[in-house]
Order: structure tokens, then sequence, then C-alpha cells
């Protein structure tokens, strides 16, 4: 007896799953199927499952398919379930391809093609409705949000556009995706939600062409250029009652919404003062050093420093200073400087120039300490005086932390409201307001 082994969520079961598991039967003479634990899937990252694992291991039984279900439930039990049950063959989706062959060890490992384009309509359990998305943009950051999306219960990335057309077919190939297109209108048409990962000068143009569709969108920070922009496109959005969220990474994950949460709260004091750095060594012939593609520090980077800043001060500072090295025509490093009313905020990016990245909130009772890479919050500390009293926090921030942002996005669009509170509109212009006033110049100071 030839014995094959998967694993999966199988959360909102749909015909993809279904296929995966004929596919699987078919390679052998006995199918086990592991289905994951609750535990399981929050630890290694996968998010928004709305099933419980008792009901998922009900769908999984009801197809009819599975010889046999066991549950998985820690990190390391596909070698020991293939040990124990004498399996022949490991079977998975190929959007795992070479993820697995770490089990070739131990049996064959087969990487089963997926179902392209699950649409809605093909979901078992009609009270769920999966979201399919497109893509703008098939560059890096494209790439990574098509790895992350798996990681989120309810979502599809279903297909991509760019106006040109090999870079489309490419990225549609490597991803297995079913749509790839150099025109917008019939790509919208096939999709309920756009993701924009396209240059910065682009985004409002597409927020706009999405918007007027009737689609919801997930945009890359910066969200515009211009403060006046982006008021127009959440007012817009706001009149065709659609989803609009700049994808700040930072701004969704559970480490660095609590740490604003607990400052707000007063543990702290009275906040008096943030720091905030991200800076790296950046070469090449890329986008984000192309002056010609609004590149630069400040519109590559700010919208992370400047998060933590607007979060706790607002956009109503008395005056903004900018201090800039420039090279080749784009800004290397900035610090900015804000007074407010009463307190200050100061930050520092830069693509040519390395510091210390680190936040700092400082109160009149205590500061709040996060390490670098604080816009992957995993840790911080709130120090006070007595060192005695120091607290210490600890998070999980899983893979590149796109999963929290689609997360957020596919909670939106299935919510009466449509508007963030860990990153609202008002926040959001905010950010691009000061990022606005950078590039009109008037503000800063050469170095």
């Amino acid at each position: 007896m030839k014995k094959v082994i998967t694993y999966g969520t199988f959360d909102m079961l749909h015909y993809g799953h279904i296929n995966l598991l004929k596919r699987a039967k078919a390679l052998g003479d006995y199918l086990i199927v592991g289905v994951t634990t609750e535990n399981y899937d929050k630890g290694r990252g996968k998010l928004n499952v709305q099933k419980s694992c008792i009901d998922r291991i009900n769908d999984v039984r009801a197809t009819g398919l599975a010889d046999e279900i066991i549950i998985e439930e820690y990190e390391g039990q596909k070698i020991d379930d293939i040990q124990k049950y004498g399996i022949d063959i490991f079977a998975i989706g190929s959007d795992w391809v070479g993820k697995f062959d770490y089990l070739k060890e131990y049996c064959d490992v087969v990487y089963l093609e997926r179902t392209k384009g699950i649409s809605s309509t093909q979901i078992r359990d009609l009270s769920q409705r999966i979201v399919e998305i497109g893509i703008i943009g098939s560059g890096r950051i494209a790439n990574r949000f098509v790895l992350e999306s798996k990681y989120v219960s309810g979502v599809d990335v279903v297909g991509v556009y760019n106006p040109n057309q090999a870079s489309a077919d490419a990225f549609c190939a490597k991803h297995e995706l079913k749509i790839a297109s150099s025109n917008f209108d019939s790509f919208a048409e096939n999709v309920d939600a756009i993701y924009i990962a396209s240059p910065h000068k682009t985004h409002a143009d597409y927020i706009r062409q999405a918007l007027n569709k009737g689609k919801h969108v997930l945009c890359e920070k910066p969200i515009t250029l211009s403060k006046t922009e982006t008021e127009s496109l959440y007012e817009l959005a706001n009149s065709k009652n659609l989803v609009l969220l700049e994808a700040i990474k930072t701004a969704y994950s559970p480490g660095f919404t609590h740490l604003i949460s607990l400052v707000k709260s007063g543990c702290i004091g009275t906040i008096k003062d943030v720091e905030a750095s991200f800076t790296k060594l950046t070469t090449g012939n890329l986008r984000e050093l192309n002056p010609q593609m609004a590149g630069g520090s400040v519109t590559e980077l700010a919208s992370y420093v400047l998060l933590p800043i607007v979060k706790l001060f607002g956009n109503d500072f008395c005056d903004v200073r900018f201090f800039s090295s420039y090279e080749n025509g784009v800004d290397i490093f900035t610090k900015g400087l804000f007074q407010f009313k009463q307190s200050t905020a100061s930050f520092k990016v830069g693509l040519g120039v390395k510091t210390e990245g680190c936040l700092i909130i400082s109160g009149t009772k205590g500061y709040a300490y996060v390490p670098a890479p604080w816009w992957k919050t995993e840790y911080f500390e709130l120090r006070y005086e007595d060192l005695n009293n120091t607290k210490k926090y600890f998070y999980k921030f899983d893979g590149d932390g796109l999963r929290y942002e689609i997360e957020e996005f596919l909670h939106l669009i299935n919510s009466p409201k449509k508007e963030s509170y860990k990153l609202s509109i008002k926040e959001s212009t905010a950010i691009s307001s000061v990022i606005d006033i950078y590039i009109k110049g008037q503000k800063t100071t050469l170095i």
C-alpha cells in the first residue's frame, strides 16, 4: 500500500482545497490529511482563520477523500508523522515549491499545481466569502505580497496588472495566477479589491481608477505625495463606501499597536518627545535612488518614522524643519525636527547613511524604548527612574509583516466601518502632508 500525506488549514473549504486532496489521493492508495490546530496556525503566523479545528476536520471528512485525518500541532511534526505512519509521498500545493525539500530524506515530495482563480461562487460555505485581490505592479514588494497573502485566510491573489504585458505574464506564471493584463479595465473587472504596488508617482491615478471601478484599495506607502490628493481620494472612497487603506505594515502589527495603546494610557506620563530612525545603505540602479521616480529617503522611508509621531501628536505642529544631504538628485539622508505646542519630535531617514534604528518615546514619568528594527516591533521596554520598575514586552512579527495589513484590509472590507483605527484617515493624511511639505522644499536646509 502506497501512503500519501498532506497538510493544511482547510479554512472555508473550497474547490481549490478539494482538487488538491483529489490530486494527492491519486498519488497512492491511502491518503492521510493533517489539519492544523488554532494554536499552531497562530504560532506560524496564519491570520484570520474563521473556523474551529473541529469544524475544519469535519469539512475535510465530508469530502470523502481522506482515509485518515490527523491533527498538526507543532513545528517539526511532519517528520515525525512521515516516520510514524510509514509515508511514501508527501504532497503539498505548488505555492510552497522548495519549502519542504528537507522531507526528501524521509519520503518522496510532490508539489501539486494549485487550482487557479478560485472564485467566491465556488465556496462551499456561502456564509463566508473569499476576497479576490489583483495587484498593480510586479516588483519586489508585489512578490512579497503574494507570499504573505497565503497566511491570511479569506483572501486570494488572482491577478496582476502591469502596463508591460511581458512583466505581467512573467509575474503571473511565477505565482500561478489566473489573470495577467496590461489593460486596466479588463483587469479590474475580474477582481474584488486591488493592491497597488507601483511607483510612488502612479499611486494617485491608480487609486482613483480603482475606486471609480468600485474596488476596495490597499495602496503601498506613501499613499500619495500630496496632502490635497490624499484628501480627495479618501473623500472619493467614502462617497462610494469603499475601503482605501495605506499599507504601512508597522501600523497593523501587534507589537506596535500595543505600544501606542500603552503610552497613550499614561503609563509613562505626558508624552513630550518622540525620536524615530530608519536608515539603510542602498546602492545600484534602483527606483529608490531615481529622482525621476520620486526616489529618496523621505519618500521611501518617512512614512514609517512619521507614523508614531502622528499617532501620538497628530498634525498640529507649530513648525517643521528638514536637513538633507543629496547625491545624484535624491536625499540620501534627512533629519526632520517638529515643534508642537507642548512637545517635540524628530526623525532620521537614510538610503546612504546608517544610524541606530530605534524608537524612543519620552514622557514625564518614564520612556518607551524600542530597539532596531523598531518598525518590526517584536520587543520594547518601558523604563523608569527606578530601574526595578522596567517592564519588558515581547511580540511576534511574522514574515515580512504584510500579512497584518492584508488582515486589516480584509476586516474592513467585511465590516460596515471602512476606516481603520490602527491608521486613520486623519493620520494617513497627516503623513502625506509632511511629505508634501518636504517635496516643496520650503523648509529644507541642505547639509
